[in-house]
């Protein structure tokens, strides 16, 4: 599919993916690399109009619409965004992709898993990257460093701690299931332990 390499960072609220993000870009840029760092929702302008409605709408969002908005965010992210970086042979390094929709709206929202998955699927024409590092963090972890963090908390992140505590079992049964495409590291470790061990297999994939 492509020329580049693409790596995304999965795990629930709080479990260090941005942090890592931006250690890995700084590796990356060291190393000679031209880096593209994105997310979803709201890699692009599009994606930003969506993102401000799943994540800080006041009012209720049906799950399955939720679902239907990440997905069309995520069909002209890789469209505009991802595919067109990878084909310049750059690195791109993204926070949550369709994993964060099998775990949030599957398994949080309690909608069929393999439907959401394979709406991303269709929306992206069956993209995926090279690389998925999942940041696993105990849910009352993660709010005790969200509670730290002293922000306002967004939709999911105000969610219920047994909302997360299903977030993360999907996200560990999707590792479990994809082995191959998944980096799986305790989020409690040191920061520069935990971006190390990243840079061995992404120095592998280079």
């Amino acid at each position: 599919m492509t020329e580049g390499l693409w790596v995304t960072l999965e795990g629930g609220d709080g479990s260090g993916k941005t942090t890592q993000a931006r250690l890995l870009e700084q590796w990356l840029g060291d190393q000679g690399r031209t880096v593209l760092r994105t997310r979803e929702p709201g890699g692009s302008e599009v994606g930003i109009l969506i993102r401000d409605i799943v994540l800080h709408h006041r009012g209720e969002v049906a799950p399955r619409a939720e679902a239907l908005l990440y997905a069309a965010d995520r069909a002209h992210h890789v469209a505009t965004v991802v595919r067109p970086a990878l084909a310049r042979g750059e690195v791109v390094i993204q926070d949550r992709y369709l994993d964060s929709s099998v775990a949030y709206q599957g398994a949080g929202r309690v909608l069929e898993a393999e439907e959401v998955r394979g709406l991303s699927l269709w929306a992206t024409e069956g993209a995926l990257p090279q690389l998925t590092v999942l940041l696993d963090l105990d849910p009352a972890a993660a709010r005790l460093r969200l509670d730290a963090a002293d922000k306002p908390f967004d939709r999911l992140e105000a969610e219920k701690e047994e909302f997360h505590s299903r977030v993360r079992e999907a996200f560990l049964a999707l590792a479990a299931a994809e082995p191959e495409r998944f980096l799986v590291i305790d989020a409690t470790l040191a920061p520069e332990q935990i971006a190390e061990t990243i840079r061995v297999r992404v120095a592998e994939l280079l």
